[in-house]
């Protein structure tokens, strides 16, 4: 795997982090899943 930085506002983590905590996801898991989505 390669790392990628990214930024993202603190209103963007927040979200990330609450959907990651819905999903029973890490953070990074959720970060990784979503591409997926874009590409369905």
């Amino acid at each position: 795997m390669q790392v990628i930085a990214v930024r993202l506002t603190a209103e963007k983590i927040s979200a990330l982090d609450a959907f990651a905590a819905r999903e029973h996801l890490s953070r990074s898991e959720a970060i990784r899943r979503a591409p997926a989505g874009y590409a369905a």
